[in-house]
C-alpha cells in the first residue's frame, strides 16, 4: 500500500473519529480514499427505522430509496449475510437475485455498486452503499480498510440512537454492580472490549425499551446470552 493510499485512508478514518462531526456528514470520508463518485449510509435491520442518515449526492440517495421501495438489492444482502456485496460491473449482472432494483437502477447511469453490512455485536444497524457512475473494482486492500471504518460507522450510530433516547438512569449501587457483572458477562461472551460489551447492554436497552438494569438481570439469570459473531472492524493486513 502506498504512502499516499495509506493517508487518505488515515485522513477517512480521522474524519469519522471526529466526535464533533455530523451524522448527515458519515459518508462523504468514503470518497476520500476509494474510486467512487458516491456514498450512502443506511439505518434498517432488527431495531432502527430503515432510514438515509448520510448521502453524498441525490444520486447516492436514489439507490437507498430503491432498495427500502422494493424491498430488495445489494444493502439487504449485505446485512442479512454479514458480508460485503461487491458488483463492479452492474452491466455486466444478471438479474437473478434483484430483477426490479436492477431494472430500476439502469435508470440512473450506475456503473458499480458495493454495500458494506453496519452491524454491532449481534445488533443489526443498517449498510454502506457506495457507487461509481462507471465500471470499477474495490481491491481486497480497499475492502478491508472500508471495512474498517464500517465498524467505526456501526458504532456512531448506535450511540447517537442510544444517547438521542431518553434511557432511565441507572443511579443505584445495586443497579451499578448488577451492569458491571453483566457487562463482564457478555464481554466473555463476544471476546471484546468492557466498553463494547457495556454498548451492547444499552443497545439491548434500548432496543427492548427497557431499563439497562433489567437487562442486565437478564444476563446474569442467563435470560439472555450474546453469541459471539465476526468483527466487521478487523484491521486489514499488509
Amino acid at each position: 500500500m502506498s504512502a499516499m493510499t495509506h493517508d487518505l485512508f488515515q485522513v477517512a478514518s480521522d474524519a469519522l473519529s471526529d466526535s464533533r462531526g455530523q451524522i448527515s456528514d458519515l459518508a462523504r470520508p468514503f470518497l476520500g480514499f476509494l474510486p467512487v463518485s458516491g456514498a450512502s449510509i443506511s439505518t434498517f435491520g432488527s431495531f432502527l427505522d430503515a432510514e438515509t442518515i448520510s448521502a453524498t449526492d441525490a444520486r447516492a440517495g436514489r439507490v437507498d430509496e430503491l432498495q427500502f421501495d422494493l424491498g430488495e438489492g445489494p444493502c439487504w444482502d449485505a446485512l442479512v449475510n454479514r458480508r460485503p456485496v461487491l458488483e463492479p460491473d452492474l452491466a455486466q449482472r444478471s438479474s437473478t437475485s434483484w430483477p426490479a432494483f436492477l431494472a430500476a437502477i439502469r435508470q440512473e447511469e450506475i456503473g458499480a455498486i458495493f454495500a458494506f453490512p453496519l452491524f454491532f455485536g449481534p445488533l443489526e444497524i443498517g449498510a454502506l452503499d457506495l457507487y461509481s457512475v462507471a465500471p470499477v473494482s474495490l481491491s481486497p486492500k480497499q475492502q478491508g480498510q472500508t471495512l474498517v471504518l464500517s465498524a467505526i460507522v456501526s458504532r456512531i450510530v448506535l450511540r447517537h440512537a442510544i444517547t438521542g433516547d431518553d434511557l432511565p438512569a441507572e443511579t443505584t449501587t445495586f443497579s451499578r454492580r448488577l451492569i458491571h457483572q453483566a457487562t463482564g458477562m457478555v464481554l466473555a461472551q463476544l471476546g471484546t472490549t468492557a466498553e463494547d460489551a457495556h454498548l451492547i447492554l444499552q443497545a439491548r436497552a434500548f432496543a427492548d425499551n427497557r431499563p439497562m438494569r433489567e437487562i442486565a438481570q437478564d444476563v446474569v439469570e442467563r435470560r439472555i446470552r450474546f453469541n459471539a459473531l465476526s468483527d466487521p472492524g478487523e484491521a486489514p493486513r499488509e
